[in-house]
């Protein structure tokens, strides 16, 4: 008990430990459609499709892939938004064996030959309007077949057939030209047998999934998950929403399926569930509302971006959210205004995780019906280990001072794809390095201070941009902050912060100033800041540091 003092602070639901199945993570699938057959397991844009539908549809995708060729282990990129062909063709690649790569369809040629080149993708499933990016560096890649989908294929009657009258008005449809290795989904499907097949896996061993970390800190690295890193952090983290009812929960499935949180927190953990999906391909305010209001979501993961995009609507109190019961958010630090906001409107939970796609990816979070502290990632999950050490030395630091956090558990992955010096630097007799940089109470809460990336040197003084970005989001003026450091002849880095303001705020750059030194010490005080209309954004909401400095560089040299 001594080493993990966050576990007297467990809700007494919820176990420390847990007994994984070593099976295929497609099981999950198998055994929600025995159970609840004619349950919704997915409703896409006004269509519903039940449990026994959709295993039934993995089941012939899993049969055409293995009709192109497509062995045990093989790899299959799979690059679409979120629809039910994203679901048919996860689990299709599942139930065959193979290895799931997920592909970010906003994606530009290079970033996909990359992915390609690295994963040696065999098949990639696809949108028919991402086509063209596909077909520019096919030859550079291993791709021997594409599979093509259109949103309208899983439309409801008349949307399927109104569809592309209303495509053609925002320009050209794409054209595809099917053959011996470009082929249509729902053709493909209905000519392939729904013959059950469920390839048998050493779970520990294999992989079901190479998952490429964002590019926000450098080159991506295919981070090999397991079968087995899969289904652990799916069991903990469905066992810590303790309250959920299996067949009963719908998720609102917001954040990209292709993001290893939206796979874990939403399709794994709604699927072993046999909870329904809503599927929702992009995030627009007004839509979200409207179909809160329609569908009754009981639980909506997301990212800060997306809670305060909601509270900020002008209308937001004409919409009844109180359907939504739990909200776990991760990607990015939650301001604690935004959490009291969004569960004074859903009279909900809204609480801060934390994890990391080397470890599938959740390893912390709140307490979600029991003990939180506001500004916390929470505790580690059921059994996970945590510590935090010296980021130089490796030694383990006092209760309340910072340093690196390092974690350990069922979940944390096998290794990078075909990068071994990484995985050496980055694993550790088990350990997984995170190079976030934290604090941990005598509870065992813990709280990110940043990245060891972000971290600004000024004056020779350690200044975390998190928490300066808190005091911004205090000031009744700001929507979102940002605080980077930036290159200073005199302190090394001085600290500049980019802000968004709420509707109807004009810059006040004495008053922002004044607030920022009666909250900070002087030294952590932006220098700068500059105002922005928005701010530049990965696909699950976390802002791109390295983007805002590139534009400040081009303009500069443009």
């Amino acid at each position: 008990m001594d080493t993990k003092p966050w576990l007297p602070f467990y809700p007494p639901e919820v176990a420390p430990a847990f007994d994984y199945p070593k099976q295929n993570l497609a099981s999950f699938l198998v055994t929600s459609a025995q159970k609840f057959p004619n349950r919704p397991a997915m409703y896409f844009m006004g269509k519903t499709i039940n449990y026994r539908s959709l295993l039934e549809s993995s089941y012939r995708m899993a049969n055409a892939l293995r009709s192109k060729g497509i062995k045990k282990g093989d790899r299959v990129a799979i690059m679409l938004p979120n629809c039910p062909q994203v679901v048919i063709s996860y689990y299709g690649v599942l139930l065959a064996g193979a290895v799931a790569v997920m592909t970010n369809p906003l994606y530009m040629e290079r970033e996909i030959a990359h992915q390609m080149k690295d994963s040696g993708a065999k098949i990639i499933i696809t949108m028919d309007m991402f086509v063209s990016r596909v077909e520019k560096v096919i030859e550079e890649t291993e791709l021997e077949h594409m599979i093509v989908t259109s949103v309208a294929d899983y439309l409801p009657f008349p949307k399927n057939l109104l569809y592309p009258i209303k495509a053609k008005k925002e320009g050209p449809l794409p054209v595809v030209n099917y053959g011996s290795r470009v082929h249509a989904f729902k053709k493909l499907l209905a000519s392939s047998p729904n013959d059950p097949i469920c390839e048998s896996v050493k779970a520990e061993k294999d992989l079901a999934l190479l998952q490429y970390t964002g590019g926000t800190t450098g080159v991506p690295k295919g981070v090999m998950l397991t079968h087995m890193n899969l289904i652990a952090n799916t069991v903990q983290s469905a066992n810590w929403c303790f309250q959920v009812e299996d067949g009963k929960e719908r998720y609102l499935a917001v954040l990209p399926c292709f993001h290893v949180f939206g796979l874990t927190v939403l399709l794994n953990q709604a699927i072993y569930r046999a909870g329904m999906l809503i599927l929702v391909p992009k995030f627009e305010v007004t839509m979200i509302l409207n179909l809160i209001k329609k569908m009754k979501p009981t639980l909506f993961p997301g990212a800060p971006t997306m809670y305060i995009a909601l509270i900020n609507h002008p209308r937001i109190k004409e919409y009844d959210l109180s359907s939504i019961n739990a909200c776990v958010s991760g990607s990015a630090g939650l301001p604690v205004e935004v959490q009291d906001k969004f569960e004074e409107l859903t009279k909900g939970r809204l609480i801060e995780g934390y994890g990391l796609t080397e470890a599938s990816p959740v390893t912390h979070v709140n307490p979600i019906w029991g003990r939180r502290k506001i500004g916390t990632i929470g505790v580690p999950v059921p059994d996970t280990d945590a510590k935090v050490v010296d980021p130089d030395t490796g030694e383990e630091m006092p209760i309340g001072e910072p340093g690196e956090l390092i974690v350990k558990g069922p979940q944390v992955m096998i290794g990078y794809w075909n990068r071994p010096e990484d995985t050496f630097d980055t694993l550790r007799n088990g350990w997984l390095f995170t190079g976030d940089m934290v604090t941990m109470d005598e509870e065992g809460y813990f709280t990110i201070i940043d990245r060891k990336k972000d971290m600004i040197i000024a004056s020779g003084f350690n200044i975390y941009p998190r928490e300066i970005e808190e005091v911004l989001y205090e000031h009744p003026s700001v929507k979102e902050a940002v605080v980077v450091g930036t290159k200073d002849d005199y302190r090394g880095e001085t600290v500049r912060a980019y802000i968004v303001l709420k509707d109807g705020a004009s810059p006040d750059l004495s008053g922002l100033e004044k607030f920022c030194r009666s909250q900070l010490a002087a030294y952590k005080v932006p220098r700068e800041y500059v105002f922005r209309d928005s701010l530049p954004k990965t696909m699950v909401g976390k802002v791109l540091r390295r983007k805002l400095l590139e534009e400040e560089e081009e303009g500069r040299t443009g």
